[in-house]
């Protein structure tokens, strides 16, 4: 069967969809990131209160606990 559209014509809205697909996807992924970071909140952990004497031992620098 004869094609309505010539070749290169195809060939451009392949390309112009598969950018389009990856453009949503890559929005979609972000979206779904942002949701996920302002919708969550962590529980506190478990640390220092006090300035620590040995090496190593740090403390918050500001407890949200």
């Amino acid at each position: 069967m004869a094609s309505i559209l010539p070749e290169p014509v195809k060939r451009s809205v392949s390309v112009w969809v598969v950018v389009a697909v990856v453009g949503l996807v890559l929005i979609g992924a972000n979206a779904h990131l942002a949701y996920v970071a302002f919708s969550s909140q962590p529980d506190c952990v478990v640390h220092l209160k006090d300035k620590g004497e040995a090496p190593g031992k740090f403390r918050a620098a500001k407890s949200a606990c």
